[in-house]
């Protein structure tokens, strides 16, 4: 098993937690409802892909496979202990780099309300801490508003376009990296996140 996983993390009426089986009738349901919501940020293949898409069964049983791997941590993003979204760390590297990405979704119904941002806080402070990693990264496309929200309300480092750099719905789309490391904040994301909503809050946190 991956050193840091399985977890669960929580942070007041949000809980990231590992993402189960039992999860996919609530899964499907929130993807079907938000679809429109989540369709233009959705990574596509850039080759045909033959056979029947995986069942949800499938889908968690690759991602617990990768988790065991060291590879990524497939958390379910739980508000009030329901289903509202997923967060994934992926591409853990360790070595001389120590990095990972974080790649989230969240149902429109709860967007807008500090879910995210939490689940983004509690994610890296995790990598930071139980794995020892040094840098985590976010790359988002720029016309992906309430994403740039969250890493603008993190204080994420921007750190330019990555050209090309994700095939989305059949073309290859240009990104912006998002990044922190360990000396970004060392009293934990986490605490600067609640610091920054006590200073200034704000409808849409």
């Amino acid at each position: 098993m991956a050193t840091g996983w399985p977890a669960v993390l929580t942070d007041g009426d949000v809980r990231l937690r590992p993402l189960r089986r039992r999860d996919g009738k609530t899964w499907l349901a929130l993807r079907a409802v938000n679809a429109r919501w989540l369709e233009p940020w959705e990574a596509s293949s850039p080759v045909p892909v033959e056979g029947p898409a995986p069942t949800f069964a499938e889908f968690v049983r690759m991602l617990s496979s990768q988790a065991r791997q060291g590879t990524a941590l497939p958390f379910a993003v739980d508000l009030d202990e329901r289903l509202v979204g997923q967060l994934t760390v992926s591409s853990i590297t360790l070595g001389s780099l120590r990095s990972a990405s974080i790649g989230y979704w969240v149902s429109q119904h709860v967007a807008g309300r500090g879910v995210i941002p939490t689940a983004v806080a509690l994610a890296t402070d995790h990598c930071f801490g139980e794995l020892g990693l040094h840098r985590v990264e976010v790359n988002i496309r720029p016309e992906n508003a309430p994403s740039l929200r969250v890493v603008d309300k993190l204080g994420f480092r921007d750190e330019g376009l990555r050209e090309r750099y994700l095939h989305i719905g059949g073309h290859w789309r240009d990104h912006r990296t998002f990044a922190l490391t360990t000396e970004d904040v060392p009293d934990g994301l986490l605490a600067r996140w609640h610091a920054a909503r006590a200073s200034r809050p704000a409808p849409g946190d």
